[in-house]
């Protein structure tokens, strides 16, 4: 058995429209969309988290059978996973599905013993006050390009591995927005366009060149401007 993944397909491209349910229920459906639209909501510029696909892509990332891990360079689907790759990847997998699992149970238990009702049938300020009761920490600023008090809020988890679940939903919630199309969020490019990033039409683009980000470079830099502390030496 190989310890790697394998170029052959294990499904094919997601539908962004899909509103196929591959792990979470009715339920937990509901109940994450509404939690992630308070993690990125609606401006008059960008779409809500949900709206961009978010819960689509937490919901084929958990999905049993890890059919939506690896996306395929070329854009024709995911790739399989064997092996030891298999084994680790089945263990995160559902040890991930479990913390949404009792996450959702613990945002509407604390819904409905501070606000009397489920959690995705309250008001906005109230699934606010939850989710500050969760996580023992005051709904964050928004954060303001070019604010250097609002540095600390690109400090965060980039790996899912050991979070608490609110954490975990905060992080998959900015993957599903920023990250590539291919595996179910940042629908019709959303979250790029909301940052002015105009990222590739589809994956296939970056391996044949179509897409390229080399006009960006600045290649008439010297060593001194690159490395501040060179600049005082003569």
């Amino acid at each position: 058995m190989t310890s790697q993944a394998h170029w052959g397909v294990s499904a094919g491209p997601i539908d962004p429209a899909s509103t196929d349910r591959k792990f979470l229920d009715a339920h937990e459906w509901d109940t994450i969309t509404a939690a992630v639209d308070r993690i990125i909501p609606a401006d008059p510029e960008a779409p809500s988290a949900s709206a961009a696909g978010v819960v689509l892509y937490i919901d084929r990332y958990l999905s049993p059978g890890l059919e939506y891990i690896y996306a395929t360079n070329d854009g024709s689907g995911f790739m399989q996973i064997a092996g030891r790759w298999r084994a680790a990847w089945t263990e995160r997998i559902t040890a991930l599905q479990q913390l949404y699992r009792d996450g959702v149970k613990e945002l509407d238990k604390t819904a409905r013993e501070r606000c009397g009702a489920q959690f995705k049938d309250l008001p906005a300020d109230k699934q606010d006050y939850v989710i500050e009761l969760m996580s023992h920490a005051p709904k964050p600023e928004p954060v303001i390009l070019g604010n250097s008090l609002a540095v600390g809020s690109f400090l965060q988890a980039f790996n899912d591995d050991g979070l608490a679940f609110l954490d975990c939903l905060i992080l998959h919630t900015r993957q599903g927005y920023y990250g590539d199309p291919a595996y179910g969020g940042n629908r019709d490019q959303a979250g790029w366009k909301s940052i002015g990033f105009p990222g590739p039409k589809s994956l296939r683009d970056t391996v044949t060149m179509e897409y390229s980000i080399k006009h960006l470079y600045q290649d008439d830099l010297s060593w001194e401007e690159l490395i501040p502390h060179l600049r005082s030496q003569g």
